[in-house]
């Protein structure tokens, strides 16, 4: 007999996602954790979870920052004995921020027998894998994906630990008005993460009395951002939300910049990256400021963790490596509560977690699979390193 939550899962599966589930079930027999007797979820030998990051692509800067981070993590669990006994393996796929290799991913991970999924960084490529895993039987915690769309379906095993599109707005809201701002405009490049939190931000904007000045849409991968540079020049908006990733937000500023706005400008935390700084150039970064969760060098009492990742990895902690890092650990203590990899037992541990210790803070999630609190701060681009570093916690 299914279970309930067998039941909700094959109740929402989604018919645009069935040529992705018809790659995977030529090989799916048995290779989910409902039954806990395959693949990583067996009685023997390690327990898989895999992560699909951008290791390829325009965002490849974050992949190896998430897979770092999951990875100190397994290391020590693994060092206190595990996970019910047996130890912890991470599995790792390429999806390059792009639906269509994130499908042909997932099902790789899939066959390769994970029981559990911690990695999605942008949430368009993220979306399109939610069929997948669930169909599956393999619970989701996505450590960076934050859009709104990604808990919307309702599916069961879908988890953020990093704030929402709607929370992320509200602290840029919170910031304009704590600046002083009446006018703002908002230019996103009409992904989903981005399209998301423009529109969140928009309504927000609205409803606190914010003037828009305009909304703009751009198309990623270009060189040339004049007409959205001229309108900003034009506008002359207090203040101008970029909701996009950063290579066009660095053009954005330059070439904005460059046709006479001298307003302030505000990023997403998909532009947050010292790369933005290079793109920029030297002298265009002085009034940019971004919307971001805090990093471990932001984190008061974080030097040994930062130690302990720059041991293992060779260089720095980055945007989304302590976020992976946790979404591990919550993983981890799900099954370590449940006592299995079963999808249902697994989930049920998920939302049973009370105020459970990670960097964002102590954890309970919500009734949708959120955080309470998004843990937005405001950061600031050092002008020596290029590297966005705390600006306001926006608490006073």
């Amino acid at each position: 007999m299914l279970t309930r939550t067998q039941r909700y899962r094959r109740a929402l599966s989604v018919a645009a996602a069935a040529g992705a589930i018809i790659l995977m079930a030529g090989c799916s027999g048995g290779l989910g954790s409902e039954n806990g007797e395959a693949g990583g979820g067996g009685e023997d030998g390690p327990i898989k979870i895999g992560m699909l990051a951008p290791f390829s692509g325009s965002e490849s800067a974050f992949g190896d920052y998430m897979k770092n981070g999951a990875q100190l993590a397994v290391d020590e669990i693994n060092a206190e004995g595990g996970v019910n006994g047996r130890e912890l393996e991470l599995l790792t796929e390429d999806d390059a921020c792009d639906a269509t290799t994130a499908v042909a991913a997932a099902n790789k991970l899939v066959t390769g027998g994970i029981v559990a999924s911690v990695g999605g960084y942008c949430s368009g490529a993220t979306l399109p894998t939610l069929p997948i895993f669930d169909e599956a039987g393999i619970p989701m915690v996505i450590p960076a994906a934050n859009s709104n769309e990604l808990v919307s379906q309702g599916l069961p095993g879908v988890f953020l630990i990093n704030g929402t599109g709607t929370q992320q707005a509200e602290a840029a809201v919170t910031y304009a008005q704590k600046s002083g701002a009446t006018t703002v405009a908002v230019i996103d490049d009409a992904t989903s993460y981005s399209a998301d939190l423009a529109k969140s931000f928009v309504e927000q904007g609205e409803a606190a009395g914010l003037t828009m000045a305009f909304e703009a849409t751009v198309t990623p991968g270009e060189s040339d951002y004049s007409a959205a540079a001229t309108q900003l020049a034009k506008a002359q908006p207090d203040l101008v939300y970029w909701t996009g990733y950063y290579q066009e937000g660095g053009l954005i500023v330059r070439q904005a910049t460059d046709a006479g706005y001298d307003g302030a400008f505000l990023v997403g935390d998909g532009s947050v990256d010292a790369k933005f700084a290079e793109i920029a150039g030297s002298g265009y970064t002085e009034n940019v400021l971004g919307t971001f969760t805090q990093t471990p060098d932001m984190i008061e009492g974080a030097e040994n963790w930062i130690s302990d990742y720059e041991e293992l990895a060779g260089g720095r902690p980055g945007p989304y490596s302590t976020q992976s890092y946790d979404a591990v650990r919550v993983v981890a203590e799900a099954m370590s509560q449940a006592g299995v990899t079963d999808f249902d037992a697994v989930v049920a541990a998920l939302e049973g977690l009370k105020d459970f210790d990670t960097f964002a803070g102590p954890l309970t999630f919500t009734e949708d699979h959120t955080l309470s609190g998004g843990g937005f701060v405001i950061v600031g681009i050092d002008p020596a390193t290029g590297d966005f570093v705390l600006e306001d916690d926006l608490q006073g």
